[in-house]
């Protein structure tokens, strides 16, 4: 059974940084795009990063671009999300995903596995 297991959220003040993780079991990953996405209450879930397998291939959104950073430990089967400067904006339940194929892309829809989300609560 695959599990995608976030961890790493909470409350931050603006400008402030935190770290997501999300370890996956039951298969291997390795080549596998995977991304985070976010939903706020009230508005749909929206891409924030996704990396392919080897890094080569990294797409931001343009609100995150410059803040957030994500990684990759592949002999893990783990991917990070690296939040820089945050936003009251940021705050949403954020989410990892998995892809079957090795190219990535912004589509919810396109992600075959997900995660249970970890909220991150950005204050004023």
């Amino acid at each position: 059974q695959v599990q995608l297991v976030e961890s790493g959220g909470g409350l931050v003040q603006a400008g402030g940084s935190l770290r997501l993780s999300c370890a996956a079991s039951g298969r291997t990953f390795s080549s596998s795009a995977m991304g985070w996405f976010r939903q706020a209450p009230g508005k749909e879930r929206e891409f924030v990063a996704a990396s392919s397998w080897g890094g080569g291939s990294i797409h931001y959104a343009d609100s995150v671009k410059g803040r957030f950073t994500i990684s990759r430990d592949n002999a893990k089967n783990t991917v990070y999300l690296q939040m820089n400067s945050l936003k009251p904006e940021d705050t949403a339940v954020y989410y990892c995903a998995a892809r079957t194929t090795n190219v990535v892309v912004i589509i919810p829809a396109e992600y075959a596995y997900w995660g249970q989300g970890t909220q991150v609560t950005v204050s004023s």
